[in-house]
């Protein structure tokens, strides 16, 4: 059975328990996670073999960290060690009208210790059928990018499905690169992505409005410039307040357009890698479902994601067959 890989940090997480403010709290639950990692586990949760590549800190937290990941079966063989500290993030969770807010601390993490010849890719992409990727790995730092890219080259010349999730974060890119020189690099080897109008406004410098006739034209577009890139799946939020939210995704596969149907979050638990859980839905599907069902699926895990605490979405295939199938009322399962 061949592997998914993702590549990225890993992060702990530390939260005042329930909506407290910093200011409020003396206590901090803490937690794991990290972009590519949380889609990696996901997967792994859906029953596929999945192999995470990272950099993580040489002491205690580190092994903490490791053993979080393992215990999904998630393989962290290729994951190195440095004598740098885990990264952390803090977040406080809004709740109504007062929106959640993040502080990190990561500029000189376990994860900068990072750079390409402390991955043996052509190895691990023996047993490889898919890597996923995100713009925040080479937003990092350039041992991010160069590991990064090494892998994609490799993944390409192999014909290895390459999923690119190129989220830009504006508090990123400090390193002196470009992001839109760096991502359009990477999207030269990527075949399915994952984002909307403004990632691909992002990346084409272009002006595409939001409407569903602008996603397909600027979704051509991006096709026509990357002609490895064949499919491309939208995720879209609409807001009601920071703890009813609606979820819906929408496609163009170069051949139809198509959109799904809203799930409504009246009650978000947590947000944070609900992208993730999209990501890690649309990855599953696309192996198993046709674009249109697969979308459906991402769009259902990333609904259930909302209901978990902590980064990582815990649901089983079953459960999120269970949304599909119009399951939503939170009756006990007896």
């Amino acid at each position: 059975m061949k592997q998914i890989i993702t590549f990225g940090e890993v992060l702990m997480r530390l939260s005042p328990e329930g909506n407290k403010k910093f200011i409020q709290a003396n206590l901090l639950e803490f937690y794991f996670g990290g972009t590519e990692v949380n889609v990696g586990i996901s997967i792994a949760n859906f029953g596929e073999k999945v192999k995470h590549i990272s950099c993580v800190s040489n002491d205690f937290i580190g092994d903490t960290a490791l053993s979080f990941i393992q215990k999904f079966g998630v393989s962290t063989s290729a994951i190195v060690r440095s004598n740098k500290p885990l990264g952390v993030y803090f977040l406080e969770v809004g709740a109504v009208m007062r929106p959640s807010a993040i502080s990190y601390n990561r500029s000189n993490s376990s994860f900068s210790d990072i750079q390409p010849d402390m991955v043996d890719w052509e190895t691990i992409l023996k047993k490889g059928k898919w890597i996923h990727w995100t713009g925040i790995t080479p937003g990092l730092g350039k041992g991010g990018y160069g590991t990064l890219k090494k892998g994609l080259v490799i993944a390409k010349e192999k014909g290895i499905a390459v999923s690119a999730d190129p989220t830009y974060r504006n508090g990123l890119w400090k390193y002196g690169e470009n992001a839109k020189d760096v991502l359009t690099d990477l999207l030269t080897y990527s075949t399915i992505f994952i984002g909307g109008v403004n990632e691909i406004n992002e990346v084409l410098d272009a002006k595409y409005g939001h409407s569903n006739e602008d996603f397909v034209e600027a979704s051509k577009a991006l096709i026509k410039a990357f002609p490895s890139i064949n499919k491309v799946f939208d995720k879209i939020r609409t807001p009601i307040n920071a703890s009813w939210h609606k979820i819906r995704a929408r496609m163009w596969n170069g051949k139809e357009f198509r959109e799904t149907s809203d799930f409504e979050i009246t009650h978000i638990i947590d947000r944070i890698g609900t992208g993730d859980a999209f990501a890690a839905g649309l990855i599953y599907g696309l192996q198993k479902f046709d674009d249109y069902k697969s979308m459906e699926f991402a769009s259902a895990a990333c609904a259930l994601k909302h209901t978990y605490e902590g980064d990582v979405n815990y649901a089983n295939v079953a459960e999120v067959m269970g949304i599909l199938d119009g399951n939503v009322s939170g009756r006990f399962n007896r």
